[in-house]
């Protein structure tokens, strides 16, 4: 029967175009597999930059762009908002060129929401265009805002004793003023002008919105969205658990030590806490050694991920005389796994939107960290919207940071935390069980 039901969707081809970013790429190849899986033909235009392997995916297309990049836009050193414009720059034209060799046989393309520049380029070509956001819609409608909020003298944030900084932001509860994305030693107008092209080509060249998240946590942010720009929104996640690429973690930027699963075997319920600011996040060494020595004095077994570059001067020693032995580091993990895995109790992230959604699915507390762009907006929801997790604070040291680690692993706190995250995962399942979200996203693609 449910052969019989995708058939009609057969032939009909839908390309798509993730940004080059591990947690950009994860999200949107899940969706290519889910669209694959309901009969379409899918090509990926992609960037030779951190290009996804194909073998791993033999039953989509891909299509390299062949772009020219300069430096600012592969460059470690550049900063993530000087990157995406750099990016959306070089890779207009050759996406353009790209999207249009493969007419007439392209139903719609799907982009990642952080390329304005291509959602101008597919109107140009005549391809109806959805924008997939791999944040969440909080995020996105606190960027639909932005500009507004600039006018009303919200942003820029000035300094930390900004006396503004506790203010909840007006329609976009439960944030503060604090909470708003934000890019530290990004100019204030940069990061404006940036969001505002995103918002700018969303209202005037996508035919919708595609959010990787789901109703039971974010419908009344989905429906705003929808009002604001008069567009469809379809929140088709969470991906990971949905599409058919969920049975295999692909990492595409880094290789995970999966030795550490049996590290968490000889563990009991409820009792690690994993440890990881993501793909991208880096730290000063100060902070670097504060989280060490929490780790150390917080009495907790805990799952580390080093990732390699993610300290700022190069690869440090752990401080000296530093007792590890409760604890394993690793420069990769298979994160899926460790949250899955029954003796995982606790999350220490960076809100990054993909980890915040893994944690929701599988019912784990989150100590929040955020470092740059919307991790402050996840966080602020994890904490204050859901119940779900505690945050760390601007004040960072080690007797402070151990102390929030005990309240998230043991005690009362621990308890309610998990009793919400409980339900949350409840939620979710209930949400993959149902294929409302992608049936209607389904229809709306053959109606283009």
């Amino acid at each position: 029967m449910a052969k019989q039901e995708r058939e009609p969707h057969s032939g009909r081809r839908v390309a798509l175009f993730p940004l080059p970013f591990q947690g950009h790429l994860s999200p949107m190849l899940q969706l290519a597999a889910l669209l694959r899986s309901r009969g379409f033909a899918v090509t990926v235009l992609h960037t030779g930059f951190n290009a996804p392997d194909p073998a791993r995916h033999r039953e989509l297309a891909f299509v390299p762009i062949h772009e020219t990049l300069p430096e600012e836009a592969t460059s470690p050193d550049a900063g993530i908002v000087a990157q995406l414009i750099a990016l959306n720059a070089a890779c207009e034209a050759p996406f353009q060129d790209a999207l249009a060799s493969l007419l007439p046989d392209v139903a719609c393309v799907v982009v990642d929401g952080q390329w304005y520049a291509a959602l101008g380029a597919a109107a140009l070509v005549g391809v109806p265009a959805l924008a997939l956001r791999t944040d969440s819609a909080a995020t996105f409608r606190s960027m639909l805002a932005y500009p507004r909020l600039r006018d009303a003298g919200y942003i820029p944030i000035q300094g930390k004793n900004d006396e503004r900084l506790d203010e909840p932001v007006p329609e976009l509860e439960p944030l503060r003023v604090r909470d708003l994305i934000r890019v530290d030693g990004c100019e204030a107008d940069a990061l404006c002008g940036f969001i505002t092209r995103v918002a700018d080509a969303m209202r005037a060249s996508a035919s919708g919105v595609v959010v990787n998240t789901f109703d039971a946590i974010e419908a009344s942010v989905l429906g705003k969205i929808e009002t604001e720009l008069s567009q469809p929104a379809f929140a088709v996640g969470p991906l990971h658990k949905l599409s058919p690429m969920a049975a295999a973690e692909h990492n595409f930027l880094h290789s995970p030590d999966r030795g550490c699963l049996a590290w968490l075997d000889a563990h009991p319920p409820r009792s690690v806490l994993y440890v990881s600011l993501g793909s991208v996040a880096c730290i000063d060494r100060g902070v670097f050694d504060e989280m060490a020595w929490a780790l150390a004095g917080s009495g907790a077994p805990f799952l580390w991920v080093i990732r390699p570059g993610s300290v700022r001067g190069g690869e440090p020693p752990l401080p000296f005389g530093l007792d590890m032995s409760r604890g394993k580091i690793v420069p990769w993990a298979p994160q899926r796994d460790v949250l899955a895995h029954p003796a995982t109790g606790g999350f220490w992230t960076h809100c990054g939107w993909n980890s915040t959604l893994e944690s929701v699915c599988e019912g784990v507390p989150m100590l929040a960290q955020p470092c740059f762009a919307d991790q402050t907006v996840n966080a602020r929801y994890v904490t204050h919207q859901w119940g779900v997790g505690l945050e760390l604070g601007e004040v960072f040291d080690r007797a402070r940071v151990a102390e929030a680690v005990r309240r998230l692993m043991v005690g009362e706190e621990c308890a309610a935390m998990r009793e919400s995250a409980r339900r949350l995962k409840i939620q979710a399942k209930q949400c993959v069980s149902a294929t409302v979200a992608m049936d209607n996203l389904v229809k709306y693609i053959c109606s283009l």
